[in-house]
């Protein structure tokens, strides 16, 4: 189920949001100060790209620096993915068979605002990161 889940969401909007997620990560690789940032932004397009079955975790060993990160993140590129994701779910919900869409998209919101001390792990490994 996940599968085809995740093939209705590639074909329906994933693309779209992992691509965003792909120029974001290119624009802060420009600089060497934004090549971390950049490879979160990868990170998370893979999630983006395939999301059923994959969930985002805590890491426990995520500090300050995280913090700080994300704080950055988030004006520099965080509140629009996180603006995309907010639109194309609702959108996704306005229909029936959309609306596991929608909540994946809404899913995808909390790791697009503050991508710095997670992890993406596999849903039948929830506590791999921990």
């Amino acid at each position: 189920m996940k599968t085809i889940l995740n093939i209705i969401w590639l074909v329906f909007g994933g693309l779209w949001m992992a691509l965003g997620y792909l120029l974001a990560g290119l624009l802060l690789c420009i600089t060497i100060i934004g090549i971390p940032f950049g490879i979160a932004s990868f990170r998370i397009a893979g999630f983006a790209l395939w999301p059923f079955g994959r969930m985002a975790v805590p890491r426990r060993d995520a500090g300050a620096p995280s913090c700080v990160g994300n704080v950055l993140w988030l004006v520099l590129a965080g509140w629009w993915l996180a603006l995309g994701h907010i639109i194309t779910g609702v959108v996704m919900c306005l229909t029936i068979i959309g609306i596991p869409l929608g909540l994946a998209n809404f899913k995808l919101i909390p790791i697009s605002l503050t991508p710095l001390g997670h992890e993406i792990v596999r849903t039948d490994q929830p506590f791999a990161g921990r």
